[in-house]
């Protein structure tokens, strides 16, 4: 009987982007969120946990910072994950690994599974963050504990010791099979989560949090990527209105403005 590891992202939420005066994003002022596709991820580890047994641990690692501005929101997520299934949440926060990069955030899950003593069969992720959307830390993972890997899962079941997995290639649907433990990374196809209850809210706050520094914890990756600058795309309009008597001369002065400005030749 194995433990089911989900990793949760505290992604920044897209709907509330904030930018400076100078047009760049002030990446300080935009709130974190639980991550859009790991509540299908824990939803599932719910639906797999009835085969499989155990509990279900949730890994968050803070890949937006500084840490000291962002513990609110990086409880609030954790709790989040906790009301909706995770029997248990550990969570790493750590200006030295922020801003994060694929390999140091696999690298740090990788060292708290074995900090934390968690014994996976599966190891659930989303197929990719809706912040940053790489879609690595799933292979990541894999790669590193020498485990087999299941990317784009729409469907799931266990067994005979086995997950077997529909997976979504777009333009067509493959099942696959491989032995566990293993890594599985979920589309948003592969259920629709329900929103925790009121009981559920209420019980997450008795459930353990962990938190981990680099100190605690062994083998975490020193991230090798600097903090990018981001800017707001903004468009500026031409705001040029067109008349006329008829459509047809209104088409014909619309022709010559596109044609003007080498939209159209």
């Amino acid at each position: 009987m194995g433990d089911i590891v989900v990793l949760v992202k505290p992604a920044l939420n897209p709907d509330m982007v904030r930018s400076k005066p100078d047009g760049t994003v002030d990446l300080d002022a935009i709130p974190l969120k639980l991550d859009d596709i790991d509540a299908n991820a824990l939803f599932e580890a719910q639906n797999l946990k009835k085969a499989l047994g155990g509990k279900v641990a949730a890994i968050l690692v803070l890949t937006w910072g500084p840490s000291s501005k962002r513990s609110k929101d990086l409880r609030m997520v954790a709790q989040e994950a906790l009301a909706r299934g995770a029997d248990e949440a550990h969570i790493v926060a750590d200006d030295s690994i922020i801003p994060g990069d694929p390999l140091t955030t696999a690298s740090a899950v990788i060292a708290t599974i074995k900090k934390a003593g968690l014994n996976p069969d599966l190891i659930l992720v989303a197929e990719a963050s809706i912040d940053q959307t790489t879609g690595q830390i799933a292979g990541r993972v894999a790669g590193m504990l020498g485990l087999p890997f299941i990317s784009f899962a729409r469907k799931l079941e266990v067994k005979d010791g086995k997950i077997i997995a529909e997976r979504d290639l777009e333009e067509h649907v493959e099942v696959v099979e491989a032995p566990m433990p293993a890594v599985v990374s979920v589309t948003q196809e592969i259920n629709e989560p329900r929103p925790p209850t009121l009981i559920q809210i209420r019980r997450a706050g008795k459930k353990p949090q962990n938190y981990y520094t680099v100190a605690d914890l062994e083998g975490v990756v020193k991230p090798v990527k600097e903090g990018l600058e981001y800017k707001i795309l903004t468009v500026s309009r031409k705001q040029v209105i067109i008349e006329g008597d008829t459509l047809e001369e209104i088409a014909e002065k619309l022709i010559e403005a596109l044609e003007k400005e080498g939209v159209l030749k």
